[in-house]
Parts: structure tokens; sequence; C-alpha cells
């Protein structure tokens, strides 16, 4: 199955809700989802002060490309500040995170599987 279809609406229809993990400060819009296949279209967003040690290092078995909207986060592992209009593209497998965020940051993620 795939994501369905839709056509222009209103992003701030969409609720946020708390993300894998239960950490109030960090709650997403799930834009699209693919549920059979486990992959979504996003928005992000850590509040100010969220940290997501907890959850550890992130490998997906998907691509998952993300758009930096506002704001910054630190990843932990990497000891390094991505900022508002910083992109990244990662394949399945690629480790990453975790992050913490003291001003907070909201992303666009869209994540997919590969058709081969």
């Amino acid at each position: 199955m795939a994501k369905p279809e839709f056509e222009f609406f209103p992003v701030t229809d969409v609720e946020w809700t708390v993300c894998p993990g239960d950490n109030p400060l960090i709650t997403e819009r799930i834009l699209s989802k693919d549920p059979e296949g486990g992959v979504a279209t996003r928005i992000l967003r850590y509040q100010p002060g969220a940290d997501s040690s907890a959850m550890g290092v992130q490998i997906h078995d998907f691509w998952e490309e993300v758009y930096i909207l506002e704001g910054s986060f630190l990843d932990l592992t990497l000891n390094k500040t991505f900022t508002a209009g910083e992109y990244a593209c990662r394949p399945p497998g690629m480790p990453h995170g975790p992050w913490r965020t003291d001003e907070g940051v909201v992303t666009f993620e869209a994540r997919y599987r590969s058709v081969e």
C-alpha cells in the first residue's frame, strides 16, 4: 500500500501528537502515512529544552529526508548543531541523533521505502 492521495489542505488542521518515546516536548503532525509500510510525511517539533537521549541513536529501514524549517538542534553523537535552512537525506541504515535543543526546532520530514 502507499500513502493516500490528498489535494492541498491546511496543515494546521492536523493536530500535534506526542511522538513515540512519549516525551511531551517532542511532537509531530502526521500529514500522510502508509499504514502498511509504516512510513510517513510529517512536521516534527522539539519544544525548547527537548532532549531525545532516552531514545538513543536512531536507525531506520527506510529513506528519510529532513529540512529544518525553524530553530536548531544539536546532534549529541556528532556534537554538531544544525539550523534552519539545512537539509539531510538519510538512506536506510544511517545512524543519526540523539538530539537536544535549547531554542526549539521544527522540521519537515518525508519518509519512504525504495521501489526496486
